[in-house]
């Protein structure tokens, strides 16, 4: 089972919060620098996603709209399901995080490398992953507002303008500014992404920070913890049975629907952490656990999924056409050679019935002739 690096730094950076939490002015600067990257990050999301790309999957509308509902429909369904499991298996806080990571936009770069690890529909994938996010940063902020109301933080006028001037505005810029940027960001791309987890990394610090501070900690029990892992286990496994054997009922063909698990079963913590950053305040530690917890259950199983899926033969309906569409081939490979042999035949045929004419009635009068003699 694969263990991702970074959900190692983010249990660290968790641990360094709860032992050396930001306090007074060293908290007010980490607050401070957490806002200026929540923004950079945004920025570098514009910079880096290409619309037309997103904009040029619409083609294949059917899968994105799928994918889309996967995402932003059929997750929070669940998540407002879940509210039945409060108080027994999930603390209200705890649940609240739950439905907010129902709420975050797909990934692009796993779901990309576990469609093409599985040989499934890449090109699909890349388009679902970036149009998800784009679709998010909008989304996202609004389904808060309307599923979380007062207790994801209060989303009054103010917060609402602050998710506009971190989020949005930034990641607009970031679009504006890609025709002139995009080269560079694309050349600088693995510095520029240890920018991006170093900022994520400071965001969790300082969130956590926070919720070490007001004690927010002691309401989860460790029991709590497990509660939350089966519920995640069960929504999972719920969302990747519904991707797949949905799909299947829509009739996507194999590669596609590989690409529609993937891009709609998984949710993206590089951009759901700075969003509950922004969107729950002081009680954004509790809102991202159930996402970073998530984050890392989603790559061990879609790893084996994906693993799993990569030795799958090549379906039947497959061989029947190759093999339909090789039989005609030389099926008319053969009419073709054979109707030309036997035009060639006729034609020398007609011509040696021909040409040939005045010695074969030489013979044959010669023969009339020696007859006659003898």
């Amino acid at each position: 089972m694969p263990v991702d690096p970074y959900i190692l730094l983010l249990l660290g950076t968790v641990g360094l919060a709860a032992l050396v939490p930001a306090r007074g002015t060293s908290a007010d600067v980490a607050s401070g620098a957490s806002t200026a990257a929540i923004a950079f990050l945004f920025f570098l999301y514009g910079a880096r996603l290409s619309t037309r790309e997103a904009l040029d999957g619409l083609r294949h509308w059917r899968l994105h709209g799928t994918v889309l509902a996967c995402t932003f429909v059929i997750f929070p369904l669940l998540g407002l399901a879940a509210r039945g499991l409060v108080p027994v298996f999930l603390t209200n806080p705890l649940y609240q995080g739950l439905l907010f990571l129902t709420l975050v936009p797909s990934t692009i770069q796993s779901s990309i490398a576990f469609t093409s690890m599985a040989r499934g529909n890449v090109p699909a994938a890349i388009c679902a992953g970036s149009f998800s996010s784009l679709v998010g940063i909008v989304i996202t902020p609004l389904l808060a507002a309307a599923l979380l109301g007062s207790s994801g933080g209060g989303f009054s006028a103010d917060s609402l303008l602050e998710i506009v001037l971190q989020l949005l505005v930034p990641f607009l810029a970031g679009q504006l500014t890609r025709r002139w940027i995009g080269g560079f960001v694309a050349r600088h791309k693995k510095v520029l992404g240890l920018v991006d987890r170093g900022s994520i990394l400071l965001v969790v610090y300082t969130a956590f920070s926070e919720g070490m501070v007001q004690g927010i900690w002691h309401q989860v029990s460790p029991l709590r913890l497990g509660g939350l892992l089966v519920v995640e286990a069960v929504l999972l496994a719920l969302m990747l049975a519904l991707t797949w054997y949905g799909a299947k009922a829509l009739r996507f063909d194999r590669e596609d629907r590989i690409a529609i698990q993937f891009a709609g079963s998984k949710k993206s913590l590089a951009s759901g952490l700075p969003m509950a950053s922004v969107l729950f305040g002081a009680h954004a530690s509790l809102a991202v656990l159930p996402l970073m917890l998530f984050h890392q259950m989603q790559l061990m199983v879609c790893a084996v999924i994906a693993k799993r899926r990569s030795h799958d033969p090549i379906p039947a309906e497959t061989d029947e056409t190759a093999a339909t569409g090789e039989a005609a081939t030389t099926g008319e490979t053969a009419a073709t050679g054979e109707a030309a042999t036997t035009g060639e035949a006729a034609a020398t045929g007609r011509t040696a019935g021909v040409t040939p004419a005045g010695p074969a009635s030489t013979s044959r009068t010669a023969v009339g002739t020696v007859t006659r003699s003898g």
